[in-house]
């Protein structure tokens, strides 16, 4: 199958400029990077896609198997940086992508020559010396919640991941796009990013790399964002005078700002 139309791989920007590539959340499109694309369009080529399942992409390309590991989600964006021939990419990963893109890095380290991690989380269950946010039992209540009335849990939980309650409309912009994607999919990708852990994948990264966090997130806290700092040495953290999971969408400006100083050091 054509990857260009399976990933709903589009690009905008002047085609000779370095290559940003954003990748979207669970239960996200790349529409979620729209406020922050004409900023970097100006000066990058922004190649925006949908992971198999999401979005506008091919939805019978989507198998099981391979989405229920995030090395499926990472074969995904290999794939989108071998078609556009991408070399020394920046691959700007939003939550689980984040994460996504330490594997995608390190599986094709020709292709992806920065890592920009917006709200990331290696673990989002608690451990020994380690808090990912959740309890083992709030995970499995969360997918139990989300396994048996999938549309309900969507308008209760996308507005708390939001957060800014006196912005209802963008809890009700991430309540739809939880709400358009398909339920049965919307299960493998929540198990698949909620029972992840990748805090043994950070030491593998050795590019450049840039860490947003927000100074409130109720899916990862503080604690999270100093962890993934701490274990990546080549890694900046900017925490945004923003709260909630999707700064994207929520700050957009300061967001697009830490990008852009990010992205200039390494030119």
């Amino acid at each position: 199958m054509d990857i260009r139309r399976r990933n709903n791989i589009t690009a905008i920007g002047p085609a000779d400029a370095p290559v940003v590539v954003l990748a979207h959340g669970f239960g996200c499109d790349q529409n979620m990077w729209r406020l922050a694309v004409p900023v970097l369009a100006e000066r990058y080529r922004v190649v925006l896609f949908d992971y198999v399942g999401s979005g506008g992409s091919e939805l019978s390309a989507w198998d099981e198997e391979r989405y229920s590991s995030l090395d499926g989600y990472a074969q995904d964006v290999v794939d989108v940086c071998e078609e556009l021939d991408l070399r020394q990419a920046v691959f700007v990963g939003h939550s689980v992508s984040a994460m996504v893109g330490v594997l995608a890095a390190r599986s094709a380290p020709e292709r992806i020559g920065a890592l920009v991690m917006v709200a990331p989380s290696p673990r989002y269950i608690d451990d020994d010396g380690y808090r990912g946010g959740f309890s083992a039992e709030d995970i499995d209540e969360l997918l139990v919640s989300l396994e048996s009335n999938y549309l309900g849990w969507s308008s209760a939980m996308a507005p708390v991941i939001m957060g800014n309650p006196e912005r209802p409309e963008l809890g009700e912009e991430l309540t739809n796009s939880f709400c358009a994607t398909d339920p049965d999919i919307a299960r493998v990708f929540a198990r698949t990013t909620f029972l992840s852990d990748s805090r043994d994948d950070l030491g593998s990264v050795t590019v450049p790399t840039l860490v947003i966090e927000c100074s409130q997130d109720v899916i990862a806290p503080r604690e999270v964002g100093a962890y993934v700092h701490a274990r990546i040495p080549s890694s900046r953290l900017v925490t945004l005078n923003a709260t909630g999971h999707c700064p994207q969408l929520s700050a957009p400006e300061a967001t697009a700002e830490a990008m852009l100083g990010f992205l200039k050091e390494l030119r």
